[in-house]
């Protein structure tokens, strides 16, 4: 297995690094909204790697190697030995198509020897949740399900997905990874600290939130930001929700990330589903903790998959409560992973991995998720 990566930017234009084998198996790239023409991101690609499977996103901040880049474009061709590697896509207009898009993809994807794969989806216009139960619902036991929604800063306006053709929005694309030889790690933690006492939804509808112990939720959540509610739905990303199952419930705690709020209807509007008889906390970064969380989960990815590639999948709510600090979560990632691994991700509006805990895939907010691809 071979990697090669590239970046480019309008001051330095392209550099390159890595060794490049024969033949490209497969080339990911994540772009920074309007750095690029989406079609001149392409051409550029089909130029440098021929007919090999291209998909990529828009972000909220790109990672190359120990380094956060913004106003960039990151890129990784990938040459693989032995293991093999297909590509699908699909276009959804609204929500209420995650689902059935999730399960089509695993469903194009499906074969006796598939060991993972890797989602790229629009960041606003899907229902993560959805999507990521639908993909597991046609998918084989086994089969490691990771990957995240495109980014558009902190604006939440318009993402866009490419597969083999320029981005655009609506698009939800994935890889699938087969053989034998390969070795697929995965890992993913937050590091957030909760805070005030945990509030049951009594009212929601999929991924918008009502009601918090009979409460319009807007009201309460407002009342706990004090000054900071000023800024929503911007200053959401800083504090986030846990949830979690009640007392009798199976499942583990996820991150829930507000993306808007209706004032009318005193509502919030999530990443992922939000449901009915959940236990809801509020929550707020503490940089160590935010740090060591990323480090535990390069930890956990390294542990299965040896020196390749390793694709970081970031919450911009960390970006933008860590500020300049945000480099140390990627540079406690590059240590764990050590110098013959490659890095490179992108900050998202959400990631999708296997629990931390449970081991069951979701789709998270606010966590440092990571997948490593090797192969013996």
């Amino acid at each position: 297995m071979w990697v090669e990566q590239r970046s480019w930017t309008s001051r330095d234009g392209w550099s390159v690094e890595g060794v490049r084998g024969d033949k490209t198996s497969l080339v990911i790239y994540f772009a920074a909204p309007g750095v690029m023409p989406a079609e001149d991101i392409l051409a550029s690609l089909r130029t440098a790697y021929g007919d090999a499977p291209i998909l990529g996103c828009t972000t909220g901040g790109e990672i190359l190697g120990s380094e956060v880049i913004d106003d960039s474009l990151v890129v990784s061709a990938i040459g693989f030995d032995h293991a093999r590697v297909r590509v699908t896509a699909r276009d959804l207009s609204d929500t209420s198509q995650s689902n059935d898009i999730g399960a089509a993809l695993a469903k194009d994807l499906a074969g006796d020897d598939l060991k993972a794969i890797f989602i790229l989806s629009d960041g606003t216009k899907v229902n993560g949740d959805s999507l990521v139960a639908g993909c597991l619902a046609a998918t084989a036991p086994g089969v490691v399900v990771t990957g995240g929604l495109a980014g558009d800063g902190a604006r939440f306006q318009t993402t866009a997905v490419g597969c083999d053709d320029a981005m655009r929005p609506g698009r939800v694309a994935a890889f699938g990874l087969y053989g034998e030889s390969l070795s697929v790690g995965h890992g993913s933690f937050g590091g957030w600290d909760e805070f005030g006492p945990p509030r049951t939804i009594t009212r929601s509808e999929g991924n918008i939130l009502y009601e918090l112990d009979g409460e319009p939720a807007l009201d309460l959540y407002k009342r706990y930001l004090g000054e900071e509610a000023q800024g929503l739905p911007g200053s959401a990303l800083l504090f986030p929700l846990s949830i979690r199952p009640a007392a009798d419930a199976e499942g583990g705690e996820v991150v829930r990330t507000i993306v808007g709020i209706d004032e009318d209807a005193k509502s919030m509007i999530f990443a992922g589903d939000v449901p009915k008889g959940h236990l809801a906390r509020l929550m707020r970064g503490n940089f160590d903790n935010l740090v060591d969380g990323a480090g535990r989960a390069a930890e956990a990815a390294a542990a299965v998959s040896g020196p390749g590639l390793a694709l970081l999948v970031s919450c911009i709510g960390r970006k933008l409560l860590m500020g300049q600090r945000i480099a140390e979560e990627v540079e406690i990632v590059a240590d764990v992973m050590g110098p013959k691994s490659r890095l490179m991700g992108f900050y998202s509006y959400g990631e999708i991995s296997p629990h931390g805990f449970t081991g069951k895939c979701e789709l998270h907010n606010q966590t440092m998720t990571i997948t490593t691809i090797s192969e013996r």
